[in-house]
């Protein structure tokens, strides 16, 4: 299937599998891009010099085919992980937040296609102009830091603002949904939660059980665990976060901010500089800021660790949907062939003129 997606990343199907923190490594980004899909490696949780050996790792698992590495845009050392990308020849550049108009700029001069995802429709219109090439939306079903637009409300007003390919994200986990973005005009899907839950993906067994075992209202959305909008599963630690008074929360928070200095190496100084730069970027407050430094850790806890109990599990609102675990393989041909047969019943319906 053809769209202004896979022209333009160079993959045989419109579908991206979204940069998850301690999920989408080598191992899970490999297997997507050997399906013909859009694998996006998350380099938050990784030092340069990991992402280059990353990014190395894939290309040497894939053989050459295409795939991405997500950055955030507000981190201190953006620089130098977009010089990683261009060194390594990497092809797609993904951004959580709005990267600026001379990070783009750099990308596309070394012939790095560059993706932000964006939550709004004038986020949308901004990056657009400029430059990039194009826009992931994600509406309010998906995982993670989500804001409160469904996507068939925020996804259609994106695509009628902007000139660029729109890849749509957020309640994606089947061919219905890839049939349906597209009848939307977007020209793929990005899926995060559905990729998380395959057989390659590196998340412990326990915790995918639990992802299994959750139905839709066990997906929520809480404050409480990083001072933002957060969607994930409950769970017993999110519950006792939702009970637990400010103090507390801010002395977990310094506690997990140093452990996660230690796993990633980053000195104080250059995490007191992240800290600056995201407050300013999202307009958080110091408390804001402080319970952010904490969530690395804790979805560590169970995205690595295999604690589901002692971390937390982002989610988007598939998760209750979804009840299998298929390679990243079978997930892609799986999915296509819906499409087809969705695409197909649609022109069915058609009456000529």
């Amino acid at each position: 299937m053809e769209t202004a997606l896979t022209r333009l990343a160079g993959v045989r199907h419109p579908l991206v599998q979204t940069g998850m923190g301690w999920v989408a490594g080598p191992r899970l980004v490999s297997a997507t891009a050997n399906a013909g899909a859009l694998g996006i490696l998350a380099s938050a949780t990784m030092s340069p010099k990991r992402l280059r050996e990353a990014v190395r790792e894939v290309r040497e698992r894939t053989q050459g085919a295409p795939f991405g590495v997500n950055l955030r845009a507000d981190a201190g050392d953006a620089a130098e992980r977009v010089r990683v990308i261009v060194e390594e020849d990497v092809r797609v550049a993904s951004f959580a937040l709005a990267p600026s108009r001379e990070l783009i700029a750099r990308l596309k001069d070394a012939g790095v296609v560059v993706i932000p995802s964006v939550g709004a429709r004038r986020h949308a219109e901004k990056v657009a102009a400029w430059g990039a090439d194009a826009v992931m939306v994600q509406g309010g079903e998906g995982g993670g830091h989500t804001g409160s637009v469904a996507t068939t409300v925020l996804l259609p007003q994106v695509v009628d603002a902007v000139g660029i390919p729109v890849i749509a994200a957020g309640g994606f986990f089947d061919g219905r949904g890839l049939a349906a973005a597209l009848a939307y005009g977007a020209a793929g899907v990005g899926m995060g939660t559905r990729f998380l839950l395959t057989s390659d993906s590196p998340v412990p067994d326990a915790v995918k059980a639990r992802y299994l075992a959750a139905s839709v209202r066990d997906v929520v959305v809480t404050d409480r665990v990083d001072g933002l909008p957060h969607r994930m599963l409950r769970t017993d630690l999110v519950a006792a976060l939702e009970r637990s008074g400010k103090a507390a929360a801010l002395l977990r928070a310094l506690r997990h901010a140093a452990a996660f200095r230690r796993v990633s190496g980053m000195s104080a100084r250059a995490m007191v500089r992240d800290g600056l730069a995201m407050r300013h970027g999202r307009k958080l407050t110091w408390s804001q800021t402080l319970l952010a430094a904490s969530t690395p850790m804790m979805l560590k806890s169970a995205m690595v660790d295999g604690h589901p109990d002692l971390g937390v599990m982002a989610a988007g609102q598939v998760a209750g949907v979804i009840g299998d675990l298929p390679s990243c393989a079978e997930l892609v041909a799986g999915v296509m062939a819906d499409a087809e047969r969705a695409l197909a019943r649609l022109a069915g319906l058609t009456t000529p003129a």
